[in-house]
């Protein structure tokens, strides 16, 4: 490990309640990203309007039950093209099928490029973006923010420059921008980061993988270079600098991209990972079994088990899901677990397929659960 774990960390956060960040754009938001697209307000007058909402939101997070709240991706489009293309030498572009092809839905047409040499030069809209949140959220509340892996400029990104001789070759420029906007967001008060990241999903199957090795790339490299971009970008962080990383297989309205279990990815994520909690897609089979939780070999990490669907409206039998918490018990330790949702409810502004109401419920019932299964008093 690059950093010690300090107690104040481990009591803080990821809470056994928790969540991954996104929420449902509410009505008003909708509506104000669209006049601006349309070019009928001004930019200051959307942010007023995402400023809101966001304020409404915050309200919402904590008068449901949670401990650590976010800003709920409302600013983005996007849960991690906007950041991306934040970053020099990134830029958006039009692709016929998105970044990747979802099951049974099409995606809009939009993905990144990486253009020329990739750089952080200290003016990235996220900062701004962080700060405000924390304004509005206030110093008594502990606030998480969430980024996109350094991992999803391969994973995500086509190479439209001769900087980059092959695609691995964008990780020794991505890794220091990264290590470098990370410090920006600690020294803006970023106690709390959460770093998204789809792109292991490649590891998970053997159809993953072959789709690696006909785009010219040797999965049993890359996984190595996926865990050394994690490690480099977070390395000698501060230690009151709590991080964790959440993975799923896609969430775009209600659907997603792929399946597989943890498995063939597990020493790596469990065991070779400086986070210090990892938020995990189970709420289905194409997960996978709680098995690959035996890779784990350190008692300060923290696995927060997505057993609740942000991609259905229908709440499930809290017994069924207590029951999924003891079986994943006996490959790790009750105090080392927590309970969120799967995934966000919005990774994308179109939202999964269910109301406010019933997003709040699902929230609601992790909060119940948790606190049935830890205690209401035991984070």
């Amino acid at each position: 490990m690059t950093t010690s774990i300090n107690e104040q960390k481990k009591i803080r956060a990821p809470f056994r309640a928790d969540h991954v960040g996104s929420f449902l754009r509410p009505a008003a938001l909708k509506e104000a990203r669209t006049k601006f697209q349309q070019g009928e307000i001004t930019l200051d007058e959307l942010t007023r309007v995402e400023d809101e909402e966001i304020r409404r939101l915050v309200k919402a997070q904590k008068a449901n039950g949670l401990r650590g709240v976010t800003d709920g991706e409302f600013r983005r489009s996007w849960w991690h093209l906007d950041f991306l293309a934040g970053l020099d030498g990134i830029e958006f572009h039009e692709t016929p099928n998105g970044t990747r092809k979802f099951n049974g839905v099409n995606v809009r047409p939009v993905g990144v490029k990486v253009t020329g040499k990739i750089g952080y030069s200290g003016d990235h809209p996220f900062i701004g973006h962080f700060k405000k949140l924390k304004e509005i959220a206030g110093e008594d509340t502990t606030v998480k923010f969430t980024i996109p892996s350094p991992n999803l400029v391969f994973g995500r990104a086509a190479l439209d420059t001769d900087v980059y001789e092959k695609k691995e070759d964008v990780f020794r420029d991505v890794i220091p921008a990264y290590h470098a906007l990370i410090r920006d967001l600690y020294s803006a008060g970023c106690r709390y980061l959460q770093i998204d990241d789809t792109a292991w999903t490649s590891f998970f199957t053997e159809e993953e993988r072959d789709r690696l090795r006909a785009e010219g790339s040797d999965p049993d490299q890359l996984i190595h270079q996926f865990a050394d971009a994690i490690n480099g970008a977070i390395a000698d962080r501060p230690d009151d600098l709590l991080v964790t990383m959440h993975i799923c297989r896609g969430n775009f309205r209600s659907t997603f991209f792929t399946s597989g279990s943890y498995e063939d990815a597990g020493k790596i994520i469990f065991g070779g990972l400086d986070v210090d909690g990892l938020f995990l897609e189970f709420d289905d089979e194409r997960s996978g079994g709680f098995e690959p939780l035996r890779h784990v070999n350190r008692p300060d990490l923290t696995v927060v088990l997505g057993l609740v669907t942000s991609k259905r409206p229908e709440l499930e039998d809290e017994e069924a899901i207590k029951a999924r918490i003891r079986e994943a018990s006996e490959y790790l330790p009750l105090e080392q677990l927590a309970l969120s949702p799967q995934c966000g409810f919005a990774s994308t502004e179109e939202g999964n397929n269910l109301t406010e109401d019933e997003q709040w419920a699902k929230i609601r019932h992790v909060v119940k659960i948790a606190e049935d299964v830890w205690g209401k008093d035991n984070n």
